[in-house]
């Protein structure tokens, strides 16, 4: 199990990045608010306008760290990233499975029925907490349109109807949206699924969060060698990173949709942590910082909530996942032993 590192997200502009000491800082103005070092560090996010200077561009090259630069208003521009793995073999065979119908066709059909299979969880999961009786029917009629779709994707023998199951099956999924947000301390509701740009709170941080992940996937696939703009699902676009796109379809209800309902459920989010243009609502300084602090602390759990934790005794590695602590004090666990 690789070591979570943390991500440092720099949100007030104008701020001056420089490396010193094998640290990261950050100065604002003439004063430095920030000097932390680089060996807890796995990515820098900036947001908006600011300096990074050419030491700390080449530090973190040579470390492994990348460097995300993001609009104020969420979209994302680039990202610096240090020399990829030279496993050419891995991306010639990458290249060359986008050929095979096959495949594609199987590979394509595991990632919708593993997202069709996360999205139906969560509105099982909201069906079973404290709604009212129409909003527990509609979640359940919800998870019936999935099973289906799940019965019509393993029917399809084309990727183009697979893309059509999916779409039908998404629209079912965000209808019961306003459903898991019943009830929340902002009266905040989603109406419908809009992107670019978003047209309310709901869909600002859905939208914002799916770009997160995004950019730490595509940073991942970089870092082992795969090509992240290569894929299946998604329609191949110059500048699209398609297979990163691909590959967190399956990641999205679990944990993006999860944590944004948590987010409004929870009553983390007010009316003051946005702002409104013509066209579009979007988080401000204050709700990116509310939103990151507890993505990152998002991170540090599994798809269930819980702690990730290990015990490494020997030559073994016991890891431990959905972890709990009984009132006697015992912890009961699911426990995979792999050799070190």
């Amino acid at each position: 199990m690789k070591k979570l590192l943390k991500t440092l997200y720099v949100l007030t502009p104008d701020s001056y990045l420089f490396t010193r000491n094998e640290n990261i800082c950050v100065k604002i103005g003439d004063a430095e608010k920030l000097n932390i070092p680089a060996l807890n560090i796995d990515s820098i996010v900036c947001f908006g306008k600011m300096t990074v200077s050419t030491p700390l561009l080449e530090f973190c090259g040579d470390r492994g760290i990348s460097l995300a630069f993001i609009r104020e208003n969420g979209h994302f521009m680039g990202r610096l990233q240090g020399p990829v793995s030279g496993n050419v073999l891995l991306r010639k065979r990458q290249y060359a499975s986008m050929d095979d119908e096959a495949f594609v066709q199987k590979t394509v059909q595991s990632i919708l029925l593993a997202k069709l299979r996360n999205s139906k969880l969560v509105l099982m999961r909201s069906a079973r907490s404290d709604r009212g009786a129409n909003q527990k029917e509609a979640l359940e009629i919800g998870v019936q349109q999935l099973n289906a779709a799940v019965e019509n994707l393993l029917e399809c023998n084309s990727v183009d109807s697979m893309r059509g199951v999916e779409g039908a099956a998404a629209n079912a999924y965000f209808a019961r949206f306003d459903c898991m947000l019943a009830g929340n301390p902002g009266g905040f509701h989603f109406e419908t699924r809009s992107r670019r740009p978003p047209r309310n709170e709901v869909n600002a941080v859905l939208s914002f969060t799916y770009m997160l992940l995004t950019s730490q996937m595509q940073s991942a696939m970089e870092t082992v060698g795969i090509d992240p703009a290569a894929g299946y699902l998604h329609t191949l676009r110059p500048g699209r990173a398609s297979f990163a796109l691909d590959l967190i379809e399956e990641l999205r209800a679990p944990l993006c949709d999860r944590f944004v309902l948590s987010l409004f459920n929870k009553g983390q989010l007010s009316q003051s942590d946005f702002e409104q243009d013509e066209e579009a609502v979007l988080l401000n300084e204050h709700g990116r910082r509310t939103l990151l602090s507890a993505w990152e602390k998002r991170k540090q759990l599994d798809a269930d909530g819980y702690p990730h934790a290990y015990i490494e005794k020997g030559e073994f590695r016991y890891e431990f996942t959905r972890a709990s602590i009984k009132a006697d004090g015992s912890i009961v666990a699911d426990v995979k032993i792999t050799k070190k």
